[in-house]
């Protein structure tokens, strides 16, 4: 693979001749709040010493621009300056641009320090952050997937590598609120789960946006306002990429997984529309190859992302999305053949199609108003059919008949479907004194279909206190089909009402106050959630800011499903306070820290393991705090250092007391670094160290079954999360090498995650054949390709 990798690299370099063919730019400013175009903002291009104004319309020009990629600066009193970087410029194209503004929070003064890669915008608490299109595309490490790239951040726990789901400030994967141009999803990973039936606490391996689809991503990772409600940890908003007016480009990326390929341009049919689609296949027979995983089993994926946009006289934008992200995946006898260890016997032939299509109108009402309609529709289904092999092995658990492999396939099936139509209202009002006003109301109709069936009592060969077994002498667990099958058919309807007040005070003092109710029809119970937060602006380089509320989260509709039909879980409840310091030591070194505590109550648990049963018996507690130095792009040099201190504990109330969550990670250190040499090269890095995940404390029984032909071990947990796997510790490394032929730009890239190639572990398992323990988890993951631009 180094040769390889050497020869690409030695091609590129080799065949390197720049063109010197010019290109465009045109772009329009509009105000991040009301959506409104700015006229008289001064738009530069710092490197090139170019230097206009935004007309009546907002729209600026640079012509004669070299190709490659290019910063763009905005200037506006009473307002954040805005650095745009990354702005590919191809030639004899005109390149498209929309740069967004913000008010500074400081009345009638202008903010003279920038938001920057990676920083928070100034309105909202500190835990706020942003990513551009190509930030998020050359995140070492990341290889284009937006979770990857927010692991970065402070207060977000890893899961030993493999995943891309985000845990935020001692919570849970599937505690976060999702919105992909206002439309709140709950699907976004491919590959969630690893075989077994309910959801994987982890989350998804992968993102189902392809590499630059995402134009934008803002994620906030507590304190975040009333408009955003059913999850209580963090939000993270995800715009996906507004086709260009101006002219069309194709680029895709050829690379060890796969193939991507996006279109972006005008519709060419239709007067004032443009589209962005993106198509991509991935298939990780070739990379299982590359690192020899060929007992992981096959993993396949594909998503298809079609937005078009329209305007509708001078008032109005009509935006049409459709997502489709099928997958699949499948473990046989051959997979378990190839696992030398016979550490995973277990068998799955499974598919999950998670889609989406939306339509969002939005109108601008007034100079300093906007109103946004959104109607949408959401499906998930997944069918799954798991097994078991029966490998003969010896005492070193080594296989003896590799040709004939005994195996039960089929005796557990999954059938789930999760729909939902709903119906978005948002208004939006920026008034004369610096004050602002958000409502809106949230309609949604859920239909659930469940059918999980077991055809037989299974086996558990790691067990805890509180599982079925036949007697307290027998070593193992069983898990009864009574207590396991579903069958469940229902519908709900939820509803919203939110709205969001933001008053400027003496000219240095925001607050936020808002208020949500929501209607949950599946728990059939009404929650009202009071949020305040607000900043107290020192100067222009330092502000104060704090954030508290109540945050109340659905039951996950998958785990609704499950429920027996006299058990109806209710809405958990999160009480978040958070305080934290913003300050500019000079005009590109930017420290941020922030402190909170969190109090939960009414957590949904499962008290036996492998059952569907649940209840809401559980609560507990996390604080901590996160500190974050930014360095902001100059003479081709950026990066961000972080540190987060974090508790969670958990009680269960099922006599086994409190506990460390499984995000539990006290200390956690990020470090990330980029550079840009000259127009060829761009060179990242990025460094990760976590505390280990909590884990179980047990011991191991031998010969449980009492038959010398059939020797299988067992696990039995004695301790809750009382010990703990290895530390986390990962360097991510990536280069890019850019070059025109003609036309078309090419970049050659590699990105490799854990260049360290040491296992990261997740999580211990047992091998039931030679009563060792094993981990899973992630070591090096390497990807090279091509992608092109044309």
């Amino acid at each position: 693979m180094k040769k390889l990798i050497f020869s690409v690299f030695f091609l590129v370099n080799a065949a390197t001749t720049m063109a010197q063919d010019l290109g465009m730019i045109k772009g329009t400013v509009i105000s991040k709040s009301t959506k409104e175009p700015i006229a008289g903002v001064s738009v530069s291009i710092p490197e090139l010493k170019k230097i206009t104004q935004s007309d009546t319309a907002g729209v600026f020009m640079f012509k004669n621009i070299p190709i490659g990629s290019h910063n763009i600066v905005t200037h506006f009193v009473g307002y954040a300056e805005k650095r745009t970087n990354d702005v590919f410029v191809l030639a004899n194209k005109t390149t498209d641009v929309k740069i967004e503004i913000e008010e500074s929070g400081v009345d009638d003064r202008q903010i003279v320090v920038s938001s920057e890669r990676y920083e928070d915008a100034p309105l909202t608490p500190v835990s706020s952050y942003s990513f551009s299109r190509e930030e998020i595309a050359r995140n070492p490490g990341a290889q284009g997937d937006i979770f990857r790239a927010l692991s970065m951040l402070p207060g977000i726990s890893a899961s030993g590598g493999e995943y891309s789901a985000i845990a935020a400030r001692g919570q849970g994967t599937r505690d976060n609120v999702y919105t992909v141009d206002d439309i709140p999803v709950t699907q976004v990973s491919h590959l969630e789960g690893n075989g077994g039936s309910f959801n994987d606490p982890n989350g998804g391996r992968f993102s189902i946006f392809a590499p630059r689809v995402i134009s934008d991503a803002e994620f906030q990772g507590g304190g975040f306002a009333a408009q955003y409600g059913r999850r209580s940890a963090s939000h993270l908003g995800l715009t996906v990429k507004e086709g260009n007016r101006e002219d069309y480009t194709v680029d895709g990326q050829l690379d060890l997984l796969g193939a991507t390929i996006n279109y972006d341009g005008p519709s060419y049919i239709l007067d004032n529309t443009s589209l962005f689609i993106s198509a991509r296949y991935q298939n990780f027979g070739p990379l299982t190859r590359v690192v020899n995983r060929r007992d992981a089993g096959l993993p396949q994926y594909g998503d298809f992302i079609f937005k078009s946009s329209t305007k509708i006289g001078s008032a109005s934008t009509l935006s049409a999305l459709i997502i489709a992200a099928p997958e699949q995946y499948l473990r046989d006898v051959s997979n378990v053949r190839a696992d030398t260890a016979l550490n995973n016997l277990f068998l799955v032939d499974a598919s999950n199609d998670k889609d989406l299509a939306g339509l969002t109108l939005t109108t601008l009402t007034g100079a300093n108003s906007y109103w946004k309609n959104i109607a949408y529709f959401t499906t998930t289904h997944m069918v799954a059919n798991f097994g078991t092999s029966f490998p003969k092995a010896d005492s070193n658990g080594k296989l003896i008949d590799p040709d004939n492999i005994p195996a039960d396939n089929n005796y557990e099936r999954l059938n789930y479907r999760e729909t939902e139509a709903g119906y978005r209202s948002i208004f939006y009002v920026n008034f004369k004194d610096h004050s602002s006003l958000t409502s809106g109301i949230d309609l949604g109709y859920v239909r659930l279909n469940n059918f999980r069936q077991l055809d037989r009592f299974d086996t558990l060969y790691m067990f805890g206190q509180n599982d079925s077994r036949l007697s307290p002498t027998t070593y193992y667990a069983l898990v009864d089909p009574k207590y396991f099958n579903a069958s469940f058919t229902g519908d709900a309807f939820n509803a919203s009402a939110y709205s969001d007040y933001s008053l400027l005070i003496a000219s240095t003092f925001r607050i936020n106050a808002g208020l949500r109710y929501d209607y949950t029809g599946f728990t059939a119970q009404s929650t009202v959630s009071p949020r305040l937060s607000g900043s107290y602006q020192f100067d222009a380089a330092t502000s104060l800011n704090f954030a508290t509320g109540l945050y109340y989260q659905d039951p996950i509709y998958s785990e609704i499903a499950d429920q027996p039909a006299d058990q109806k879980l209710k809405e958990e409840r999160v009480a978040e306070y958070i305080l934290g310091l913003k300050t500019y030591l000079s005009d590109d070194w930017k420290v941020t820290v922030e402190g909170y505590y969190k109090k939960l109550d009414h957590l949904v648990v499962r008290p036996v393991k492998d059952e569907s049963v649940q209840n809401n018996n559980g609560d507990g507690w996390a604080a901590g705090a996160d500190v974050s130095i930014t360095k902001r792009l100059a003479d081709g040099l950026h990066g961000t250092l972080t540190y987060s201190y974090m508790q969670s504990k958990r009680n269960d109330h099922d006599g086994l007391g409190e506990y460390d969550f499984a995000f539990s990670q006290p200390h956690q250190l990020g470090a990330l670094i980029g550079y840009k040499p000259n127009e060829h090269w761009v060179l990242s890095g990025k460094f990760k160290y976590s505390t280990g995940k909590p884990t179980d404390s047990y011991i191991i029984h031998s010969n449980i079954f009492n038959d010398p032909n059939y020797i299988r071990y067992s696990e039995e947990t004695i301790g809750r999360n009382i010990d703990r796997l290895s530390d986390f510790i990962s360097l991510d490394v990536r280069a890019d090498y850019i070059f025109q032929f003609g036309n078309t730009s090419l970049t050659a890239f590699i990105d490799i995650v854990n260049v360290l190639n040491r296992q990261n572990e997740y999580q211990q398992y047992l091998n039931i054949i030679t009563g060792k323990i094993f981990y899973d988890g992630l070591a090096i993951f390497p990807t090279f390709g091509l992608k092109f631009q044309f």
